[in-house]
């Protein structure tokens, strides 16, 4: 038999999302209005909830993908910055302990830099030879023992 899911209530959900804010099971179960005493002895359980765990698991995943850049992003971000397609931000002092943030363009060096990372990426060079062999390797003894001291 299908195990059903089940719906969070609003303390459920509430727990939930101030477990994945803070990650200690105490403080979140007291941030979502359980009693102290609940929270100090029993918060764990909430824990051990299946739709609970299913919950933060999902959500985990979902934070996950939001917040970590995958290969195709790095790449086409390395690719704008080579391009000179980026700006950088630089504190530039106007007088008596004033400063402005003014945007400039990305350095040279960091744009070769870039070029070298996608490079690399690419295999467009490499600092070893890759040599295959096929067949076998053969090794002649033509010296002799003798010594010619002419």
């Amino acid at each position: 038999m299908p195990l059903i899911e089940r719906k969070l209530n609003p303390k459920q959900q509430a727990f939930a999302d101030h477990y994945i804010e803070i990650g200690s099971a105490e403080e979140a179960a007291l941030k979502a209005g359980y009693s102290k005493a609940y929270a100090r002895g029993k918060a764990y359980t909430l824990l051990a909830n299946v739709g609970i765990k299913k919950y933060i698991e999902n959500r985990m995943e979902e934070l996950k993908s939001e917040r970590v850049a995958n290969q195709q992003e790095i790449l086409e971000y390395l690719t704008s910055i080579m391009r000179g397609q980026q700006q950088e931000e630089v504190l530039r002092g106007i007088g008596e302990g004033a400063q402005t943030v003014d945007d400039i363009d990305v350095s040279a060096k960091d744009r070769i830099k870039a070029a070298e990372m996608l490079g690399k990426r690419y295999a467009m060079w490499t600092e070893k030879q890759q040599v295959e062999v096929t067949g076998a390797v053969q090794f002649i003894d033509d010296i002799s023992g003798e010594v010619n001291d002419s």
